[in-house]
């Protein structure tokens, strides 16, 4: 049998734990994970994803019953400490009802450049998306439909924050991802690379998703680069201007437009690869 660094932690201040408290303390977070390089990953199925993706632990942080189920991942790392608390102990630490009961801090992989990125053919593109919710829930639509990677403007929100990871369902952890160094310079950039820039705004020249998916089919042009925007004010007049196309999706009911997050799910679907229709023989 292996023996595990287990530690039963019964005071919400003991400096050990420290890597978990206040999950819900936004700022404190930005600056905690960033000075100490970690994120924390909630839940056995986004532990084991992330472990899976190849990020090392620093510790975990378990209600009792999760040792039997995380045994076999908790056997690859012997000597990470696995600190037991209380279901109501792992509230008072991290400020919200962990109703999993599991977390893991782990150690933040190297920046990934975007020049590894340039080379797919779908990308999905996010300008000042601040809100962590809107892009877990981005990344996962964009792997779920068979894109290849996202790049984010340098204000967007950080995929590796716990919510963003949350409702991503580990998609973070699959799908490419990088932070542009450049945002003035970033269309024009995909622009030279080869990839079809298509904004996704409610301009008097926006054409509807279909059409822009059959332009694009008939022009044989295969990369294709998504532009989403800020919630609210949405994409910068800069990136609009300096996009080859601009999409958007046809609404009823007087209902103006999509959350940036259901609307990327229908564009990475309209403009996606293996539509069922891309690949049905005729006759």
């Amino acid at each position: 049998m292996i023996e595990h660094q287990v530690v039963r932690i019964t005071d919400a201040g003991d400096s050990r734990i420290d890597d978990y408290v206040r999950l819900r303390d936004v700022n404190l977070r930005k600056h905690l994970e960033t000075e100490r390089g970690l994120f924390i990953a909630e839940g056995e199925k986004v532990i084991r994803r992330a472990l899976d993706a190849g990020f090392r632990p620093r510790s975990f942080l378990l209600a009792e019953r999760w040792l039997a189920s995380l045994a076999d991942r908790l056997d690859d790392h012997p000597t990470t400490p696995i600190y037991l608390v209380t279901e109501e102990l792992a509230e008072e630490i991290t400020g919200f009802h962990v109703h999993r009961g599991a977390l893991a801090s782990l150690h933040r992989l190297p920046p990934r450049p975007v020049e590894d990125l340039l080379g797919s053919d779908r990308l999905v593109i996010m300008e000042d998306i601040v809100d962590h919710t809107n892009v877990g829930a981005i990344l996962r639509s964009a792997a779920g439909l068979g894109w290849q990677g996202a790049l984010l403007s340098p204000r967007a929100a950080d995929p590796l924050y716990r919510r963003a990871i949350k409702v991503s369902m580990g998609a973070v952890f699959s799908l490419p991802w990088a932070r542009l160094r450049d945002w003035a310079g970033a269309i024009p950039m995909l622009n030279d690379h080869g990839f079809t820039t298509v904004a996704l705004a409610l301009t008097d020249d926006a054409v509807d998703l279909d059409q822009v998916r059959d332009r694009l089919a008939a022009a044989g042009r295969s990369k294709i680069a998504i532009l989403l925007g800020t919630e609210g004010a949405g994409l910068s007049e800069r990136w609009i201007d300096q996009a080859q196309m601009v999409a958007k999706i046809p609404m009823q009911a007087g209902i103006d437009s999509l959350n940036v997050a259901a609307a990327s799910a229908v564009a990475c679907y309209a403009l996606g690869p293996g539509r069922p229709d891309d690949n049905a023989e005729s006759g």
